[in-house]
């Protein structure tokens, strides 16, 4: 039990009380269980989950065959290989930096994968291997330059992009395209569907593995006294989550089932999500995107987490690059060209991650390629021309980034307060 001891004033009247020291350590408590938590500064995805909703409405009603299973297995392949370089993107994002090369490392490792599988006869699986870790060394390289030598991301990772473009040009020579076989394994890699009774299997078993997760995580918050969710919320949601996990395998498997590739992407955005929200290194990492001076003070090494930021990020794009190399059965001079790094950094600011750091999800970046793959499948169907699709995409995103710019704001509003 405390005890409080009156002070009196100075005019010699009544004493004044002091604040209870137990209320100033609760006080701090809750200060640093808000700042440390280990869920990520909450971003409400609803809103962005009715706007893909919306848009997928509105194309099936212009075009019945948009919501067909074979379009819909399409779609899914087609925005595979971007949503995993915005998963990267979400995490360089959540540090408050940005990397506009991870496109050209996508196709730069890519190019790297077909010269050592294709050239040079080595192993597919070691080759992919070779060509991620090639992209990890890029992502190391550029956030030590950062890092160390405290120059902007924007101007090492536009250097970066520039110069992992002519890389590549000298890679292919006066060539265009490096082949894959047709029957290899970087083929199969995105042209490879599950058997039905898989599809449920993995779906059934993921419901369950979340399900656990989630309510064991929230007894754990229970037992510590912290906030937690509702019992009857948590629980709405793991039936909202198996309803439309059943319900996507379902639909595949009206086609040809299941895409490993889609799976793989899955499996990347859920991984990510735990490493985020559940691990010493998303903890960190959210914390300097939230304020790095407060972060270093408090005894995070801010630098090492930078540099690992980056090579994660860029380890996910050459990822991404292999992806879309298997899905074009080539690696080409024009891969992580065009719109790819357009797509990856609009779908990560869609999907609710913030660009000014600390706030976001890296479901975000699986929502917003959704809505970004989405449009572009459905004005391809409509036959609609090019420019209607950027100029649409680009409305979405400058909505985006209004809307994340008031939130910051009114929340800077709010620290004050």
């Amino acid at each position: 039990m405390t005890v409080h001891t009156p002070t009196a004033n100075q005019s010699g009247g009544q004493p004044t009380p002091q604040p209870p020291t137990a209320d100033r350590r609760r006080a701090l408590s809750t200060g640093a269980r808000a700042l440390f938590s280990r869920r990520p500064s909450g971003i409400n995805l609803a809103p962005v989950i009715l706007g893909l909703f919306v848009v997928c409405v509105g194309f099936q009603t212009a075009n019945s065959n948009f919501l067909t299973p074979w379009n819909i297995t399409n779609l899914s392949l087609q925005v595979a290989s971007v949503g995993v370089i915005a998963v990267g993107v979400v995490v360089i994002l959540l540090l408050g930096e940005i990397d506009l090369s991870v496109a050209a490392t996508s196709g730069f490792c890519g190019a790297v994968l077909g010269v050592l599988n294709v050239e040079l006869g080595w192993n597919a699986w070691l080759s992919i291997v070779v060509a991620v870790l090639v992209g990890v060394g890029i992502g190391t390289f550029q956030g030590a330059v950062v890092t160390f030598f405290r120059v902007p991301a924007f101007v090492i990772t536009l250097a970066g992009l520039i110069g992992l473009q002519g890389c590549t040009l000298a890679i292919f020579g006066d060539r265009t395209a490096i082949n894959f076989d047709y029957a290899g394994q970087v083929a199969k890699l995105t042209s490879t569907f599950m058997t039905p009774a898989a599809g449920w299997v993995i779906a059934i078993v993921s419901v369950a593995l979340v399900s656990y997760l989630t309510l064991n995580e929230r007894a754990k918050l229970k037992a510590a006294g912290l906030e937690h969710a509702e019992l009857r919320t948590q629980v709405a949601k793991l039936v909202g989550l198996a309803v439309v996990l059943l319900g996507v395998v379902a639909v595949f498997n009206r086609d040809r089932g299941v895409p490993v590739a889609v799976f793989v992407f899955v499996v990347i955005v859920v991984g990510m999500d735990y490493i985020i929200r559940q691990t010493r290194f998303g903890v960190r990492l959210l914390a300097i995107g939230g304020n790095a001076e407060a972060a270093r003070r408090a005894g995070i090494p801010v630098q090492r987490v930078r540099v690992t930021a980056f090579a994660v990020g860029s380890g996910l794009a050459a990822f991404g690059g292999v992806l879309a190399a298997s899905r074009l059965i080539a690696a080409t001079t024009q891969s992580g060209a065009g719109d790819t790094l357009i797509n990856a950094i609009a779908a990560a600011v869609i999907g609710g991650t913030s660009l000014f750091g600390g706030r976001g999800s890296v479901y975000s970046a699986l929502v917003g390629i959704l809505i970004i793959g989405s449009i572009s499948n459905g004005m391809d169907l409509l036959a609609l021309p090019s420019a209607a699709k950027f100029i649409i995409t680009s409305l979405v995103l400058l909505m985006a980034v209004i809307v994340d710019a008031i939130a910051a704001r009114s929340g800077r509003s709010q620290v004050k307060e």
